[in-house]
């Protein structure tokens, strides 16, 4: 493994702690200016939209995010990750905790300063349907 693929993997690892702690300070400084989020269903939104958005979730609920990394793809200044996540996301005014799965893929820019960001990412994630449901 190379010193961009750890750089990556790293960078990977340190998105999915600062979403489990909802620290958005952390998770600003490893996205791009220009980053974009597609959600299903949702337009898509920019550094500008994602702070409320994740602000919001994190008052209303306790979020652990398991991701396991898949697939690694550099080429030149740019990257790309194929990662499976689960999701459990808990209301902090009590109730039922709903689970989420599904695939994400990342887009990460090389920076001049040898910093990779997260540029662009997708997601798949939906409820995972309950057994006698």
């Amino acid at each position: 493994m190379g010193p961009d693929e750890r750089a990556i993997r790293e960078m990977h690892s340190a998105w999915i702690g600062a979403v489990n702690a909802g620290d958005l300070v952390c998770l600003l400084r490893l996205m791009a200016d220009d980053v974009v989020f597609l959600n299903p269903g949702q337009a898509p939104v920019g550094r500008d939209g994602f702070s409320p958005g994740f602000s919001a979730a994190h008052r209303q609920a306790r979020i652990n995010c398991i991701s396991e990394l898949e697939d690694v793809v550099i080429v030149g200044e740019v990257a790309y990750t194929l990662s499976r996540d689960s999701l459990s996301v808990t209301p902090r005014a009590g109730g039922e905790v709903v689970q989420l799965a599904g695939y994400r893929i990342t887009v990460y820019r090389k920076q001049p300063d040898g910093r990779w960001l997260l540029a662009r990412d997708a997601h798949t994630l939906s409820p995972v349907e309950r057994l006698g449901s």
